[in-house]
């Protein structure tokens, strides 16, 4: 395969585009192979002005010898960028992971002090760990008011259900995390807070009109605008009353005139990823860059085929179609973000050099975590559960490829398991654990054990996912278990809406939990306090938990 660049025009063109990297450092390590580049591409384009790279898994330490790696390929400046909207250990291991921002719009309904001081302290958190790892652009936060209760994707990544809520809360998280000296991102403009279609499968259409957005979807992004946010992420989205035509991602009436001309935004407009199925099932690679350009975006995240991508660009100019000077602006406003990092790196920031005995995640960062998640977490009756003979740990994900949260060890097994639990696990892929068409009794109890059944359900708005929940009957199969007497406990991890829906209809002597967040340490928290009575009897049995209160 031979691949090159030649000529300063597409060298210039580079410069615009962020392409997809494992933060893992060779080949064969990659999760996500059709997405991420190799090493051989990498450097290619990075020896041939590549304006960045978005990096997703492996470890803390991996991803800083990554970004190391990658600079000395570029020999320039360039932009390195994570979606970490809920911590560094979201993607990558070792950093911290906190519960979704909603979980703070939760907290603001109750005391808009504390969450507010939470959300300044959970940017700070992000930025600082962000930047010890050597990204010095971090894609948040999440503008989108989730005013939709069936939104696939935004739910739980949203900071609230109102903008006046979100708006605070994210100028609050902007605050902590650009003290930190990265960049930040305002996304996915103009709003993807009101839809029920993921854009990562297909086009969402909306029907909203510029005095509902001005209302409503607006607001979070002028309240950032205001502070002086890096960059704004547009959304993959048909506002047909604004645009009928094009999506906003590739509108000029969106990106231009809403966003330049009336929000007064100059800073960098980055498009959200070109790979996802809204746009990549209706234009080709080069096709949907050159429209994103033509339309006002100034990076070009994740083309599907980036030499196309440049190649396309570079004969829409050299044909006219697009000007020199329309290529130098979106240059200017890149190389303005960069020369930010270049005077912040001269400060007196301290570099991490954590030596290989300590920890990654500081004193304080830990503190932090757990505090989200004390105040996040609901438990409702206390009486402790313990096992039976033909007890059931009946677990839902909505894929366990890959399933970051949930593994042998994870203690939504481990300890069920150790109390004499057999785990089941319901996914796509694997058990299926419906009767058909039976409403009644919709769970196939012959298919799945004989029970009780500790019941944790993972349910949560996660793109690629779609509406999958929403066909599973769990409301019902919840009635159907206690009609039978037949569910010690109910936990669910994930979207607040799915809580509120099923444990309405929850005898209120069942013991049962919600935590917003789905990671280990969740997990971990809501069992020990099932499991308390048990603790003693767990600890001498496994050494891989530490049950200590």
């Amino acid at each position: 395969m031979t691949l090159r660049l030649s000529g300063e025009l597409k060298r210039k063109i580079a410069e615009l585009l962020v392409v997809r990297a494992s933060g893992h450092q060779f080949d064969s390590q990659r999760k996500y192979p059709l997405w991420e580049l190799s090493n051989y591409e990498l450097k290619i384009l990075l020896e041939n002005g590549l304006g960045g790279v978005i990096l997703h898994g492996g470890s803390v330490s991996d991803l800083k010898n990554r970004c190391s790696m990658l600079k000395n390929w570029a020999r320039h400046p360039i932009l390195l960028c994570a979606d970490v909207e809920e911590g560094v250990g979201q993607r990558f291991d070792g950093g911290s992971w906190f519960p979704p921002p909603m979980s703070l719009g939760l907290k603001y309904q109750e005391n808009s002090n504390e969450a507010l001081l939470l959300a300044e302290k959970y940017g700070k958190c992000i930025g600082n760990q962000a930047r010890r790892c050597g990204l010095n652009w971090v894609l948040a936060p999440v503008c989108d008011v989730n005013s939709n209760s069936l939104n696939p994707v935004i739910n739980m990544r949203a900071w609230g259900k109102d903008p006046q809520t979100v708006a605070e809360l994210v100028s609050s998280f902007h605050k902590g995390l650009v003290s930190e000296g990265v960049l930040s991102c305002a996304k996915h403009f103009p709003g993807h807070g009101d839809t029920e279609i993921d854009s990562h499968l297909d086009l969402p259409i909306v029907d909203n009109d510029l005095s509902r957005l001005k209302e409503v979807e607006l607001i979070p992004f002028q309240a950032l605008i205001k502070e002086g946010v890096s960059s704004v992420m547009t959304a993959h989205i048909l506002l047909r009353k604004i645009d009928n035509i094009h999506i906003a991602t590739l509108s000029k009436k969106i990106v231009i005139e809403l966003l330049r001309e009336t929000l007064g935004f100059n800073g960098i407009v980055v498009t959200d990823a070109l790979i996802m199925e809204a746009i990549t099932n209706r234009y080709g690679p080069g096709e949907a860059a050159v429209m994103a350009f033509e339309a006002g975006a100034d990076l070009i995240l994740m083309p599907k085929k980036p030499f196309e991508a440049i190649d396309a660009i570079a004969d829409s100019i050299l044909n006219g179609k697009i000007s020199m000077a329309r290529l130098e602006q979106s240059l200017d406003r890149r190389n303005r973000e960069i020369s930010k990092l270049e005077k912040i790196s001269l400060t007196s920031i301290e570099e991490d050099n954590l030596t290989d005995e300590e920890e990654f995640e500081k004193k304080d960062e830990f503190a932090l975590s757990e505090k989200l998640l004390e105040i996040s977490i609901t438990i409702k009756n206390y009486s402790y559960i313990s096992s039976y003979k033909d007890s059931v740990n009946l677990i839902r994900v909505d894929d366990i490829f890959p399933c970051p949260y949930l593994s042998n060890l994870s203690p939504a097994f481990l300890i069920p398991k150790e109390l004499g639990y057999k785990n089941v696990v319901c996914h796509p892929s694997g058990v299926n654990p419906w009767e058909k068409n039976n409403l009644k009794e919709p769970l196939a109890l012959d298919r799945i054990g004989k029970g009780p059944f500790l019941l944790q359900l993972f349910v949560r708005g996660n793109p690629f996912r779609g509406g999958q929940v929403l066909s599973e009957p769990w409301k019902l199969a919840v009635e159907q278990l206690q009609a039978k007497g037949l569910l010690s406990a109910l936990i669910i991890y994930g979207s607040i809406y799915f809580w509120e829906d099923v444990v309405s209809c929850l005898n209120p002597a069942i013991p049962c939990a919600f935590s917003p967040g789905q990671m280990p340490a969740a997990q971990k928290k809501i069992l020990q306090s099932f499991l308390k009575s048990n603790k003693e009897k767990i600890a001498n049995k496994s050494n891989a938990i530490n049950f200590t209160d």
